[in-house]
């Protein structure tokens, strides 16, 4: 098996065997594949697709490059949720404790940062001395306690996946349909879940901007985890403007703690609600997702999710106080005011936000950069509202003065006032399952 022929193949838009990929893609694992040829074949394969066949090599080979997760069946049902990624996306640090107060079991490994978007262990290691590198056993231990865990891929789980993704996120090759579905059925499956809900963002935030191509990569991600014995559905949610008000690490967590407390934004509690109660009724646990939303929304107003991911946070050796108080998790030092630029409708461009949180050190433009949980914006308005010109909309949150001043000249180009309120738009567009 030579590296090139395979890339070249692909690069020419050729279809590779099952013996041509499963080899070089176990070759990789060796060590006997460099780095920049992977990255090479990923671009092949951005460019040129992969068809279903190829596709299920890839699924395959993840997933048997690791272990998999098994639960006892009579104990409680394990169930996941996978966002394609967002901006302001905190929907995981809510729902996973929330679910657990609900009966469920819910192990969820996640990952760090994509391209644009925020990942779920920056989130969580933005709350001090929390540990996302856990082994299995202690995992498993964290979900007969807790109820849930919530942890990165560990070396036993589709190791060949978390050098994929790393890859991904700085060689332009997120967007792949294929790769995205590939990498997140792989890694439910391997956790031994029997019902997966996905969340699949569509918008001018998304990774997949056209809703036709955002129901494509949900159908086949239904079909792909369907097939591997997992009930799932998706559902198709708006990503044209941020999710919730804050985007940044430490920023989305308290947002995350005031949602568990029963406040916060409604846009959030409304998609987290939605993506829970599709779980609850997968299960059997509720007859409907209207009676599955209103039985989740009086856990979150009762404090009792709250609870529980304090407890989350302390076994996975965190701070459990910054659930009572939020000011002990990391703040900036600078803090400047951004002011509407005229008056009218606001309209916030989420893909924009997005790169401005990475470029003020939210995210990461190279595999090796820190990330700085401190930094973000906090929004006190929302796309749609109605604004006067000068009033604040955003605080930037930096860590000093240079990155706050080019931080609020990027947000000039994301920030828009419109003469004309805009039309409504829902947040959840669609629901996919088989």
């Amino acid at each position: 098996m030579l590296p090139t022929r395979i890339i070249e193949k692909k690069r020419d838009g050729g279809r590779l065997s099952s013996d041509e990929l499963a080899a070089f893609l176990r070759a990789y694992l060796q060590g006997n594949v460099a780095e920049y040829q992977m990255s090479a074949f990923l671009m092949a394969a951005f460019i040129r697709g992969l068809d279903p066949a190829e596709l299920s090599v890839l699924l395959r080979e993840i997933i048997e490059s690791g272990a998999r997760l098994q639960f006892a069946d009579d104990g409680p049902p394990a169930v996941d949720k996978h966002s394609t990624g967002g901006v302001g996306d905190k929907v995981s640090l809510i729902l996973a404790p929330l679910l657990a107060e609900a009966g469920l079991r819910v192990p969820m490994m996640s990952g760090r940062g994509l391209g644009h978007t925020g990942g779920t262990l920056d989130k969580l290691e933005a709350i001090p001395g929390f540990n996302v590198s856990v082994d299995l056993a202690r995992f498993q231990a964290i979900l007969d306690e807790i109820g849930c865990a919530m942890i990165g891929q560990t070396k036993e789980i589709a190791p060949l996946d978390g050098r994929l993704y790393a890859l991904r996120d700085v060689t332009g090759t997120v967007p792949s349909p294929a790769l995205i579905a590939a990498s997140i059925v792989s890694k439910k499956v391997a956790e031994g879940i029997g019902a997966l809900v996905l969340d699949v963002k569509c918008g001018r935030g998304a990774f997949i901007t056209d809703r036709d191509q955002a129901r494509g990569l949900a159908r086949t991600m239904v079909d792909l985890a369907t097939a591997e014995g997992v009930r799932t559905s998706a559902l198709l949610t708006d990503m044209n403007a941020p999710l919730g008000r804050t985007v940044g690490n430490a920023l989305e967590v308290r947002e995350a703690i005031e949602t568990l407390r029963g406040g916060g934004p409604a846009d959030l509690r409304e998609v987290t609600l939605a993506l829970s109660a599709e779980l609850l009724v997968s299960v059997g646990r509720a007859p409907d997702a209207e009676e599955a939303a209103a039985e989740l929304g009086a856990i979150l107003d009762g404090g009792a999710a709250l609870e529980r991911f304090a407890r989350l946070i302390e076994v996975q050796g965190g701070d459990p106080r910054v659930a009572d108080d939020p000011g002990r998790l990391p703040t900036a030092p600078i803090r400047e005011p951004f002011p509407s630029p005229g008056s009218g409708w606001l309209d916030v461009h989420a893909r924009r936000v997005g790169v401005a949180a990475v470029e003020l050190g939210a995210g990461r433009r190279r595999v090796e950069d820190a990330v700085d949980p401190r930094v973000g914006f906090e929004f006190h308005r929302r796309a749609g509202d109605s604004v006067t010109g000068r009033e604040p909309l955003v605080t930037v949150h930096a860590a000093d003065p240079a990155s706050a001043a080019t931080a609020a000249h990027r947000l000039r180009d994301a920030i828009r006032v419109s003469p004309e309120p805009p039309a409504p738009q829902p947040l959840i567009l669609e629901r996919i399952a088989r």
